[in-house]
């Protein structure tokens, strides 16, 4: 198998070396025969090639079995007509990478935001390739525009064909999990566009008779993830408020640092942290790498089911499991976590207990 390594900006480089390390190690148990390529992407290509994202990289990416993306500061890149790419925007658009699959969950040994006795697992299926967001819902051009200093108008894009396949992806994972998929919109104001999306969900629900559907207005869905988390199963949400309600979540379950994601399409899978760069962090050994890790491990057991690959499915689950053992004992977790280790002896946790497994 070929993975393409993109370390990125900020602590990107370092929490993608320690998911690097921790494929390695599955590698080494499982015989998954894992080839890894870098590329630069973020400043360092910038400052390299003038821009954050080469289009032979994005391109190229399509030859491999999965992608490795590490953290981007897109915040603070120059604008886009002077290099400043939206690295994640591209790989979703340009490489119909629509499904950014976004699990939260408690764990009882880890302390979480929620009220006392509370508990959650849930994952967000969030379509990723339209929307609000201004560089991927035109054909030509840009969705925002100014015409004049004092006003500024955004356009968003819903369509059926997005909307049906992203809800038919979160049935889908809904009947492995419990059975339970939520639509998440705000039809009650967007008639058209959150009403087509809505529409679709409904449409798709009819294709799953075992799976039970509601739907969620999104402001209200904010409201029940504070006080019932335990209500939700799969919630699938268009582009922006799937953004935001996964963040919620996964602060909610404990952290932005402790859960997976990552973004698929039918053929290609790429592996992306959840949180951003930290780049106040950056270079001290001080990241936590459990959402690289466990993006990784995503990855393999995307590839696992879509490849039928049954040592990648292992070695996915036995890299959950390690990171698991890994963050139940408090000796061995990071600052983030009330620990005292860094990046690299987390990460040489989670492989000794790979390597310790039966």
């Amino acid at each position: 198998m070929k993975f393409l390594v993109l370390p990125g900006d900020g602590i990107g480089p370092e929490i993608v070396s320690s998911a690097v390390d921790v494929l390695k190690a599955a590698d080494r148990r499982f015989g998954l025969d894992i080839a890894f390529t870098y590329e630069d992407i973020g400043f360092a290509s910038l400052e390299k090639h003038g821009t954050t994202l080469r289009e032979d990289v994005l391109q190229g990416a399509r030859r491999f079995d999965g992608i490795l993306l590490g953290t981007q500061s897109h915040a603070d890149y120059p604008a886009p007509e002077q290099g400043g790419r939206n690295i994640s925007g591209a790989f979703r658009v340009g490489l119909d990478l629509y499904a950014n699959v976004r699990p939260a969950r408690t764990r009882p040994f880890l302390p979480s935001n929620l009220s006392a006795g509370k508990t959650m697992d849930l994952v967000i299926m969030r379509e990723a390739t339209e929307g609000f967001y201004p560089d991927r819902n035109m054909s030509r051009g840009w969705g925002e525009m100014m015409p004049s200093p004092d006003m500024a108008i955004s356009v968003r894009k819903i369509t059926r064909h997005c909307s049906e396949r992203i809800a038919r992806r979160a049935f889908e994972l809904a009947m492995k999990r419990g059975k339970k998929v939520t639509a998440i919109h705000k039809a009650n104001s967007f008639h058209m566009t959150d009403g087509l999306f809505l529409e679709c969900a409904r449409k798709v629900a009819a294709e799953f008779p075992e799976v039970a559907f509601n739907d969620l207005l999104v402001d209200a869905s904010t409201a029940y993830l504070v006080r019932n988390p335990e209500q939700f199963d799969v919630l699938v949400a268009e582009n922006f408020y799937g953004d935001i309600l996964s963040d919620l979540a996964s602060e909610l379950s404990g952290s932005l640092g402790l859960a997976g994601s990552i973004m698929a399409g039918d053929d290609l899978c790429c592996a992306q942290a959840q949180h951003g760069s930290a780049p106040d962090i950056q270079g001290q050994d001080k990241a936590n790498p459990t959402s690289m890790i466990l993006s990784a491990a995503m990855l393999l057991e995307w590839l696992g089911e879509h490849r039928r690959l049954a040592a990648c499915s292992l070695a996915g689950q036995a890299i959950h499991a390690a990171v698991e053992a890994t963050l139940a004992n408090p000796g061995t977790r990071t600052p983030d976590l009330k620990g005292a280790i860094g990046t690299k002896a987390f990460s040489a946790a989670v492989i000794a207990h790979i390597e310790a497994q039966q």
